[in-house]
């Protein structure tokens, strides 16, 4: 049965850390609601109230859009192994872009990437797990190197351009302020 929680516990820190994956969901005030699967090593707790994750360069660009409009997101792991549970933090979150003065020392969390186009910051303000006995037993057989690699071989002027041609707008046609201001 679901339980609520004012902060993460040690415990449920601990959860999180041993998670592979995690999923995004945002919503602008209109359109699609968006949900994105998240992996890599691209995500922190830095206290019971506070996540930082890094967005990586991909197709879309849908979180930035959203969050420009309004501040709600919401985080979810799914225990694939042992005890079953889910976990959601929700929150208030804001988008740092390399222009941004703390996007640096909060990108530095993480392993270097060309690809790195935005740090999550999420305030967490509601904590519910819940049972999670529907959710199937799947082993991490490990991660992917594809969008490393990609980004890798473009270099940051190329990743630019990407943004560029890719990342402007979201699905719904919000303006996600990636190249704002000399991004």
């Amino acid at each position: 049965m679901a339980k609520q929680f004012d902060a993460l516990s040690d415990t449920l820190t601990r959860f999180i850390e041993a998670q592979h994956l995690f999923f995004v969901g945002t919503a602008g005030l209109e359109g699609r609601v968006n949900v994105s699967p998240k992996g890599m090593d691209s995500l922190r707790v830095l206290g019971p109230n506070r996540i930082v994750w890094r967005n990586l360069t991909g197709s879309g660009n849908e979180t930035a859009g959203h969050l420009a409009q309004i501040n709600r997101m919401t985080l979810m792991w799914c225990s694939f192994e042992a005890k079953p549970m889910i976990l959601r933090c929700y929150g208030s979150a804001r988008t740092l872009h390399p222009r941004d003065a703390d996007f640096d020392a909060l990108n530095e969390l993480f392993p270097a990437s060309e690809g790195a186009r935005q740090v999550y910051d999420l305030a967490i303000d509601l904590v519910q797990t819940s049972c999670g006995y529907a959710v199937p037993f799947f082993e991490h057989a490990g991660g992917r190197d594809v969008l490393a690699d990609w980004a890798a071989r473009k270099g940051r002027d190329g990743v630019k351009a990407y943004w560029a041609e890719k990342n402007r707008n979201t699905i719904d046609g919000l303006p996600t302020h990636i190249l704002d201001a000399d991004a």
